[in-house]
């Protein structure tokens, strides 16, 4: 017999939508949801998107600040309600943020075209089972941004391995992981939801 354990109820699904790593969450304690979210992600995203053009990644090039730059920008508005008008897209805009320093990186070195999409892809179904979840109110663990390391925590895996010229190392273990991480855990949790809690808020949500 499967036992359901109970999850926390997000205090904001927008804020969830974000897939904040520990680094990001730790910025934000900082200034205590003091800052709003939306205008420092797309300055964020303008000063990736300029190291992305001029380094594309390269490990001597200014790329591989991008990730840091990221982070120090997006991270302090992590725990802030993000309730304002919006806010909601602030999360669309961190998946193109790293979507995009993931792909730079792995055609400006080189990578093999399939590896590249096979990490992507984990972060597509990671972030797809994301949003599915909290429609249907199946939560996801809190520990399961930790051990995912979030869109700051990946970002920063792939530059480090883009500095220490192990890319094809890096992405493999970083995509074995993640695909063994998120398909596990989700397997395990849609078996453990109770059934009948996701049909009826299947028919709330078409009526």
């Amino acid at each position: 017999m499967i036992s359901v354990h109970m999850t926390p109820v997000p205090n904001s699904t927008v804020v969830a939508y974000r897939d904040d790593g520990p680094l990001s969450r730790a910025m934000g304690l900082l200034v205590a949801g003091q800052l709003p979210p939306l205008p420092p992600v797309i300055a964020g995203t303008f000063v990736t998107g300029v190291l992305l053009l001029i380094g594309v990644a390269g490990s001597d090039g200014l790329a591989v600040f991008a990730p840091g730059v990221a982070l120090l920008l997006a991270g302090p508005g992590s725990t802030h309600p993000h309730d304002g008008r919006f806010d909601w897209l602030v999360p669309p805009i961190l998946r193109l943020i790293e979507y995009s320093f993931v792909a730079a990186c792995g055609f400006a070195h080189g990578l093999p075209p399939v590896l590249t999409f096979l990490l992507l892809g984990a972060l597509a179904f990671h972030h797809y089972d994301l949003v599915y979840r909290l429609r249907q109110r199946v939560y996801p663990p809190p520990w399961l941004s930790t051990l995912g390391l979030g869109w700051d925590g990946r970002m920063m895996a792939v530059s480090l391995a883009a500095i220490a010229g192990w890319m094809t190392a890096g992405y493999v273990l970083l995509m074995l992981y993640l695909w063994a991480l998120f398909g596990w855990e989700s397997i395990t949790c849609w078996l453990a939801a109770p059934r009948s809690g996701i049909e009826a808020t299947e028919m709330g949500t078409q009526d």
